[in-house]
């Protein structure tokens, strides 16, 4: 893959377009982007292995050809999407908060104010959670700060040009077609000062014939706006480095698709076989007597009228033909299809919900998420590091904090809060209610308060009625 340092010598000799093309092919062409690829076809359940599996047989020459009255069914699994999700709802489904957020008093009611999230934007969470699952199809993925929200860059879309010396990211090309083969291509050049667009020209596909279209310009205009030209750039400015973040979706840097890969293409195997076997009655076989005089070529003619219409016609009265069948192997299919997918939740650190019983305890739901626990703390970290670099990039010290999304025993934990509840404020005891959403907190919590206030103050109003009735009168003096 191109580097930083490779592309500043293009530059040094105006030549960015030929750099671009080059890096674009050399990166499609790569491991890491076909890793990608494949990881989003395995992910929308369609196993390359299985789709482009073909049952074979050899003829009376020798060749390799198509077996075409074989059944072929292709059932493909849905393990990468379910342990994925599983993987970042935990760590983002609930979103994330920030630890400078405060408690200010706002219109009568006390309300929790996370000035770090609203710069951010409101669909933050929506794009962390997003990129978060690319990340772990991907490798990785590329947070881009854009003014004043973030998007995201998927591996597949964006080729990054890292330094040589210390392995940040110096720059990057973004690319993305209807059509690779067939449709033009568009184009941006990602650097610490601006972004240069190019795209193809007309009639053309692919990046063979690029042209600039947008000339360089910052990430920052300043924008006046009067009756002579309404759109005259009147400042521009830049961040203190590119505003591109990589987003890891772990710590060893790889799509979780190259581990579990092998585990479900076997897997995948076993059942399109069994479907395949089901519908081929592939252990149901012929004896035919007296036929020595047929050859190859009338077996296998007899086989194919057998297959495809389930009638032939035989002369008993020189011959006869026998069926027998043969059990298929269900048992032992089975379990080995029960082995193959409890070794892909453990060997990925997942929860396999079956696995815990009804009614357990939360010391023993506890003990079920601890595999996923130390995952997602991996998981966070490559997180942390991510959110950091876009709150560095924008002048922002704070720190991310997760709301994890996991099971358990709901009445267990209910019962242990509301011991506990005489010790606690009234936040606590809400907060740690497992039935409670963290956006309803603030709700409840203002509707307490209030329905506090009007019982304090009847309760008030009613004690001083009852002074006054009990007050003697005074006499009066003489």
């Amino acid at each position: 893959m191109k580097t930083y340092q490779e592309f500043e010598k293009y530059k040094e000799r105006g030549q960015e377009l030929d750099f671009i093309k080059a890096a674009i092919s050399e990166y499609r062409a790569s491991d890491e982007y076909k890793i990608a690829v494949t990881a989003d076809e395995y992910e929308a359940e369609r196993n390359t292995t299985i789709m482009d599996f073909m049952r074979w047989l050899y003829n009376e020459a020798g060749m390799k050809v198509v077996d075409f009255t074989a059944a072929n069914n292709r059932v493909a699994s849905n393990f990468l999407h379910r342990l994925t999700t599983q993987r970042v709802a935990y760590s983002l489904g609930n979103g994330i908060s920030f630890a400078n957020a405060e408690k200010v008093y706002q219109n009568g009611q006390w309300v929790t104010v996370d000035s770090t999230k609203e710069k951010l934007g409101q669909d933050f969470d929506t794009i962390l959670y997003t990129a978060g699952r690319y990340a772990r199809l991907h490798r990785v993925c590329y947070l881009f700060w854009n003014l004043d929200h973030c998007d995201y860059f998927k591996a597949t879309e964006f080729c990054p040009l890292f330094d040589e010396y210390d392995g940040s990211l110096r720059a990057g090309i973004r690319f993305w077609s209807l059509d690779w083969e067939k449709r033009p291509a568009t184009v941006v050049l990602y650097e610490a000062d601006g972004y240069t667009k190019y795209r193809s020209r007309k009639d053309t596909k692919g990046v063979a014939d690029l042209v600039e279209y947008e000339p360089k310009r910052a990430y920052k205009q300043k924008i006046a706006h009067n009756d002579v030209d309404p759109d005259e750039v009147v400042g521009e400015s830049n961040y203190i480095s590119i505003p591109i973040i990589p987003f890891w979706g772990s710590q060893h840097r790889q799509s979780d698709l190259v581990g579990m890969r092998s585990k479900i293409d076997a897997l995948d195997l076993i059942v399109s076989g069994f479907c395949n076997d089901l519908q081929d009655c592939a252990q149901v076989y012929w004896i035919i007597g007296n036929a020595m005089g047929m050859t190859d070529a009338d077996l296998s003619k007899f086989r194919d009228k057998l297959k495809l219409h389930h009638i032939a016609v035989m002369d008993t009265d020189n011959s006869d033909i026998q069926a027998y069948q043969q059990e298929i192997p269900t048992a032992a299919r089975t379990a080995l299809i029960t082995s193959l997918r409890a070794q892909l939740y453990e060997d990925y650190g997942g929860l396999d919900v079956h696995t815990v019983a009804a009614g357990a305890t939360n010391d023993h739901i506890d003990a079920a998420y601890q595999p996923m626990d130390e995952e997602a703390d991996d998981f966070e970290y490559q997180v942390i590091k991510a959110v950091r670099g876009i709150l560095n990039i924008i002048g922002i010290d704070d720190m991310p904090i997760f709301q994890r999304n996991r099971l358990s025993n709901r009445m267990e934990q209910t019962q242990m809060v509301m011991m506990a509840a005489n010790y606690l404020d009234d936040e606590t005891v809400i907060r740690k209610l497992p039935f409670i959403t963290p956006d309803e907190v603030e709700g409840i919590l203002a509707r307490k308060l209030s329905k506090d206030t009007e019982a304090f103050e009847v309760e008030s109003e009613e004690q001083e009625e009852d002074q006054q009735e009990e007050s003697p009168e005074e006499e009066p003096e003489v």
